[in-house]
C-alpha cells in the first residue's frame, strides 16, 4: 500500500488520491481500504487518542483510482451528501476504452439496475422494477492501436455506471473483465481525474485534478499530462 496521497486538508474536509485495488471502505477481504487509512493518518498527524472521525460521503469502484473527498466533521459530511444526493458535486473521469468509440462525443443515457447478490449492473428497459436513470457525457481526447482515451462527465451517479454503459455500446473499457471481453487486469482503464464542490462550511467553490499514473498501463500509451497543469 502507498502513502496516503493528499491533496488538500483543512479542519472540514481532506481530499486525497485512491489507488487502484484499494476498497474505498472496509469490505469482506479485510484488505486496507482508504477510509481507514485517512483515519489513521489523522490519528498520526494530531496524535489523536481513540475513535477518529471521518465521514465517507462518496466512493469509488475498487479498481478504480482517482480523487476522493471525505469530511472530517459530521456537519461537513451531511453538506456533501447534500451536495451528491442534489447531483451539485462535478465528477470528471479519464476512462480508456478497448475500441474506440463510433461518435467522437455524445451523451449515454440508459436505465440500469444491480443485481446485488452477483455484484453486476446491467442496462434494462426503463419499465422495468428498480430500473435507475444513467447519464454521460463523454468525447474522445485521443485514439492510439484501436483504443480511446476519453473524458468522461458523469451526471448521475450509478454503480458501475461507466464501465456498464461503455460496454453497452461495445466499447468495454480497457482492463475489465466484469463487463468486458479480456481478462480482469489490475489497471482498469478507469480514474476519477477532475472533482468540483463546494466548500462545506465556506462556501468557496473547490476544484481539485489530478492525473492517472502516467508511467502504467492502459495511460503509459496515451500523453495523459497534457489535460492537466502542474
Amino acid at each position: 500500500m502507498e502513502k496516503l496521497t493528499v491533496l488538500y486538508e483543512d479542519n472540514h474536509i481532506i481530499v486525497v488520491i485512491k489507488p487502484q485495488n484499494v476498497p474505498s471502505q472496509e469490505d469482506k477481504t479485510k484488505d486496507k481500504d482508504m477510509l481507514n487509512l485517512v483515519k489513521e493518518y489523522i490519528k498520526e498527524k494530531y496524535n489523536k487518542e481513540g475513535n477518529v472521525y471521518v465521514g465517507l460521503v462518496h466512493r469509488l469502484d475498487r479498481p478504480t483510482g482517482g480523487i476522493m473527498i471525505f469530511a472530517k466533521t459530521s456537519k461537513a459530511a451531511g453538506r456533501l451528501s447534500e451536495q451528491i444526493r442534489e447531483n451539485k458535486i462535478e465528477k470528471t473521469y479519464y476512462a480508456v476504452t478497448s475500441s474506440v468509440p463510433k461518435d467522437k462525443q455524445k451523451e449515454l443515457e440508459n436505465y440500469l439496475k444491480k443485481d446485488e447478490k452477483n455484484n453486476i449492473v446491467k442496462i434494462v428497459p426503463r419499465s422495468e422494477a428498480g430500473a435507475k436513470h444513467a447519464k454521460l457525457y463523454y468525447k474522445i481526447l485521443q485514439t492510439r492501436n484501436d483504443k480511446a482515451l476519453l473524458e468522461v462527465k458523469l451526471l448521475t451517479g450509478r454503480s458501475h455506471q461507466i464501465r456498464v454503459q461503455f460496454a453497452g455500446i461495445n466499447c468495454p473499457l480497457v482492463g475489465d473483465g466484469k463487463y468486458g471481453k479480456e481478462a480482469s487486469s489490475n489497471n482498469l482503464g478507469l480514474w476519477a481525474g477532475r472533482l468540483e464542490f463546494v466548500h462545506p462550511v465556506t462556501k468557496q467553490k473547490m476544484i481539485f485534478a489530478a492525473p492517472p499514473p502516467a508511467d502504467k498501463e492502459p495511460w503509459s500509451q496515451f500523453y495523459i499530462d497534457k489535460y492537466f497543469i502542474r
